[in-house]
């Protein structure tokens, strides 16, 4: 027997050990940080710990009809480079546009126009008036920006959750209805915060302020004869408080439709305080939006600038010198409402609104009782294990422990290194990954029985076991590592979370029952008298 060999694999074995060790409890300094160290390296599931479960819906048609608004625009704008006359041009439902009053002789240049600008709308006359076009987005247009839509919001909503520190968040799709998205969020004691800030747009924009503010809509339309100047619009907003003119808190300002910067152009979003300690939040911008901003704030020095948050004015101070790539939002925010903000800027607007379809609060009791029912199926379930093993394989029954023992500690150092989620799916991985170590052993064990009893010496008794149920260990974990994947790919939450507890699980069993049992064999064997008995 090579000696040098299983000195080897012992502190190999024993490097293994220690690093899993290390992985669950740290360095502490007393049984309490053990504790702490422990409860908090392992982090539980929605149905162990408690917290949130939302569904809600995703209003993909809002990013639909803003991506008709931009036609539009540009649809206006070309006509007039074209010189295309019209009576007007309006958005019809979500998808289409109407253009009234189109000269016979520019329908050929209205045609071409959309052909070559707008190659995912058709163009069409509408029956029973000749001087009527409708142009129309092309389904499979419409579908793709509504799963677009989709995929956006899974994303922002991801980034906002993941921001705000939780552990274990899972977003994953409904599956049950069009659009719907599905949210975990184990121990949230503050649902509303969280809620409050996944539903919230977050678009932000900069914009010129032309008039105002003024106290209510009809008075900033009597100041124009009833029509707006053009490239203008009406944003509510909170007044300054220098202004007189309020009512009810809220007054209106006339902005530039065209905002200087946006959200998009944002870098980055911290919360920080204001020149007179009031909360505010402060923003770099990318190169790009740096250059629009410094050219606008140049021409607009002693004007004001309109902060429009999710379409409503929260601050409009004054221009005093050219801004580039920096800015602040100042307004009356609390602390928590400008790390919020800044939260929600970093993490990207939502392309369309949303809904909650349901909400369920699951209690702590809940997790306690299924915390504790698990443990206890798993200490009983594992004893057991462990007696029979010792009863019926005698000596060879604590080589079979040892590996159960190290299986285990091994899997909840991997959950705690890569940072799974422990579910009660997860636990019935754990109790499933036992069974399979357990019968792992007793597959070598009988096949070291079998060539003891054909006559054969221990140590080629011992060798022939491991070669012979080497192979069917390996095709029953394989086969059952490729159902995990399945469930990995396919499942949600939970079912993700027993999917990885089984593969961890498996693959741990490998390194345990075969590398770590034949390596305790090899050094029984060693040890063994002449003519001594084999334990097993």
């Amino acid at each position: 027997m090579d000696h040098n060999r299983i000195r080897n694999r012992t502190f190999f074995i024993l490097a293994v050990v220690i690093a899993c060790v290390l992985g669950l409890t740290g360095f502490p300094k007393n049984v309490t940080q053990l504790k702490a160290n422990l409860a908090s390296r392992i982090q539980l599931g929605l149905d162990l710990k408690g917290g949130t479960h939302m569904v809600l819906q995703v209003h993909v048609d809002d990013a639909v009809q803003v991506t008709t608004d931009q036609a539009l625009e540009r649809l206006r704008d070309e006509m007039a480079t074209r010189s295309i006359s019209y009576g007007s041009i309006e958005r019809k439902g979500i998808s289409s546009i109407l253009i009234n009053g189109v000269p016979d002789e520019k329908s050929g240049d209205l045609d071409a126009l959309v052909a070559q600008q707008f190659s995912s709308w058709t163009l069409q006359r509408v029956p029973g008036q000749l001087t009527a076009r409708m142009v129309n987005m092309k389904v499979s247009e419409v579908n793709t920006i509504r799963n677009q839509a989709l995929d956006q919001a899974r994303e922002t909503i991801r980034r906002r959750v993941d921001a705000l520190g939780l552990v274990g968040p899972e977003v994953a799709d409904y599956g049950q209805g069009d659009f719907e998205l599905v949210i975990q969020l184990p121990g949230v004691s503050d649902a509303t915060r969280v809620r409050n800030i996944i539903q919230a747009t977050a678009m932000l924009e900069l914009k010129i302020v032309r008039g105002g503010p003024y106290s209510a809509r009809e008075t900033a339309l009597s100041s124009f004869g009833g029509v707006l100047p053009p490239g203008t619009e009406l944003i509510p907003g909170s007044p300054d408080s220098s202004s007189s003119a309020t009512t009810g808190g809220q007054v209106f300002y006339l902005l530039n439709q065209v905002a200087a910067v946006t959200g998009r152009d944002l870098t980055g979003a911290q919360p920080a305080s204001g020149r007179n300690g009031q909360p505010s939040v402060n923003f770099t911008l990318s190169r790009d939006g740096a250059v629009r901003f410094g050219e606008v704030t140049s021409k607009n020095i002693g004007k004001q600038l309109a902060i429009v948050l999710d379409n409503r004015v929260v601050s409009a101070p004054v221009i005093q010198s050219q801004i580039t790539d920096s800015g602040e939002i100042t307004g009356s925010f609390t602390p928590q409402q400008t790390s919020d903000l800044a939260l929600m800027l970093r993490s990207g607007a939502l392309p369309a609104s949303i809904t909650y379809l349901n909400e369920n609060t699951v209690g702590p009791s809940l997790g306690a009782d299924s915390i504790r029912a698990g443990i206890v199926a798993c200490v009983v379930g594992f004893l057991a294990v462990i007696i029979f093993m010792l009863v019926y394989y005698r000596g060879a029954g604590i080589n079979a422990d040892v590996a159960l023992v190290l299986n285990l500690v091994i899997l909840m150092a991997a959950l705690a290194y890569f940072g799974a989620v422990l579910t009660l799916p997860g636990i019935a991985g754990v109790i499933l990954t036992v069974g399979m170590g357990v019968d792992s052993n007793v597959l070598i064990f009988e096949r070291i029985r079998e060539e003891l009893r054909h006559g054969k010496a221990a140590g080629a008794a011992v060798a022939a076991g491991f070669e012979h149920a080497f192979r069917t260990i390996i095709d029953t974990h394989v086969t059952t590592v490729a159902a995990a994947a399945i469930l990995f790919a396919f499942g949600t939450g939970p079912i993700r979370g027993f999917a990885v507890t089984l593969t961890i699980g498996l693959i741990a069993n490998l390194f345990t029952s075969v590398y770590v049992s034949r390596t305790i064999f090899d050094y029984v064997l060693t040890r063994r008298q002449k003519g001594e008995a084999l334990s097993v």
